[in-house]
């Protein structure tokens, strides 16, 4: 079977569940404030909520060097058979907490757990796309996170009917049995390195980072990654919040509205529109994916002013189906366009520290933005955010300037 055709499909399929449940479990709580407030009272205030949820992106963000260094280094498919059993855990051990204290180490641990399978999927799909199809199969598998972050949405929905504590558990459940499902299906691929013709050693830590560090496309990268995390968290961790405030609507409707909106969008934004072209436009220009990456960045730019200033269904959904469209497009470039400049066995540990800077930037975005609702500005908060996407995307277009395309693997440097 691993030596199909279909196989490297498999392999987005199978880690698409995996992404699916990486933001169902962590997105959930979003939508599960008002159900879990009656019992603990600390969840009253949207500070303590906003800090509820940052401590994850927190430790998540400085585990992700760890996690890519380790992902480079050992077997991936076992890193994410283990990372995702131990968030699943952790997500029905939720259930069963009774105070804020608890929930803040469980999802401090959540962090630590969901942090070691970003890097690892990622580059386990590029190992096996190595041909025209890598910014569809990474955008297929973005939409995982998506799709997440829509059932995380039902959370709500399933609080209000059955209890939030059943929620936790049931979700937690369904990923444990799932670690199972991976230990027989995924398999780690074997190199041949004389056909490939790339360095496949594991290369040391301290000359690794020192290759990278010096490649000043690599920090460009960074900051073109960093810079949209902050609408891009943002919109997961308030957007149900958004919607409610806007719209007048009670959470359990407001939070299935946000997220199968950002979703269905990013969906089509990732599948239908940023991967295929991308992949058909690197093949006559090798800035082909840079170009795709900035249209779907622009996207996002007016979505922000109407998400933060939009008071009707038309302006509000409308704004959320923009912003999805161009994030999705955006998505599906990221780890593409690393691999124009980075040597395949240095990209786990480079997307390790993309993500560190963007998810610190999402966590402080999300701080912020919990304090700009308690003072009666959450949507100027959103509005403000377009500055910042707008001189990310100046940066991009000016500085990332690829000088070969990623269907041939390049070598140390």
């Amino acid at each position: 079977m691993v030596n199909s055709k279909k196989y490297p499909w498999i392999v987005v399929a199978l880690l698409w569940v995996v992404a699916l449940l990486n933001y169902m479990d962590r997105q959930m709580l979003s939508t599960m404030k008002d159900s879990m407030q009656a019992d603990i009272t600390e969840l009253n205030t949207a500070e303590a909520f906003g800090f509820l949820m940052a401590i994850f992106l927190y430790i998540y963000a400085f585990m992700s060097p760890v996690a890519g260094v380790v992902a480079d280094r050992v077997n991936r498919k076992w890193l994410i058979v283990g990372s995702l059993f131990v968030w699943s855990a952790v997500t029905y051990a939720m259930g069963v907490a009774t105070n804020y204290n608890q929930l803040l180490i469980l999802r401090g641990i959540m962090g630590v757990s969901e942090a070691l399978y970003i890097p690892a999927g990622l580059a386990m799909i590029t190992d096996y796309h190595t041909g025209k199809t890598r910014s569809l199969a990474i955008g297929i598998h973005m939409t995982g996170l998506y799709t997440g972050s829509a059932l995380g949405g039902f959370g709500a929905t399933v609080a209000a009917n059955y209890g939030w504590h059943s929620a936790f558990h049931w979700f937690g459940i369904i990923g444990m049995v799932y670690a199972l499902v991976l230990i027989v299906f995924l398999k780690e691929k074997k190199e041949d390195p004389i056909a490939q013709n790339i360095t496949t050693t594991k290369m040391p830590l301290l000359k690794g980072l020192g290759l990278l560090f010096s490649n000043m496309a690599f920090w460009v990268i960074v900051f073109y990654f960093a810079a949209p995390s902050l609408p891009g968290w943002a919109t997961k961790n308030w957007f149900p919040t958004l919607f409610a405030g806007s719209l007048d609507m009670e959470m359990k409707e407001a939070g299935p509205l946000a997220t199968i909106t950002l979703a269905v969008s990013s969906f089509i934004g990732a599948v239908f529109i940023g991967g295929p072209l991308s992949d058909r436009w690197v093949q006559k220009n090798v800035k082909g994916r840079v170009y795709t990456s900035a249209i779907g960045l622009s996207l996002t730019i007016p979505s922000l002013i109407l998400l933060g200033y939009g008071s009707t269904i038309v302006t509000v959904v409308g704004a959320g189906v923009l912003f999805g469209i161009g994030f999705g497009m955006f998505d599906a470039n990221n780890m593409p366009i690393l691999c124009q400049f980075v040597p395949k066995n240095l990209r786990a540990t480079a997307y390790g520290f993309m993500n560190m800077v963007g998810v610190l930037a999402g966590a402080a975005i999300t701080q912020v933005l919990g304090k700009f609702k308690d003072h009666g500005n959450f949507g100027f908060g959103f509005a403000i955010l377009s500055v910042i996407v707008l001189l990310a995307l100046v940066i991009q277009l000016y500085f990332l300037k690829p000088t070969t395309n990623d269907f041939t693997e390049i070598n140390e440097k």
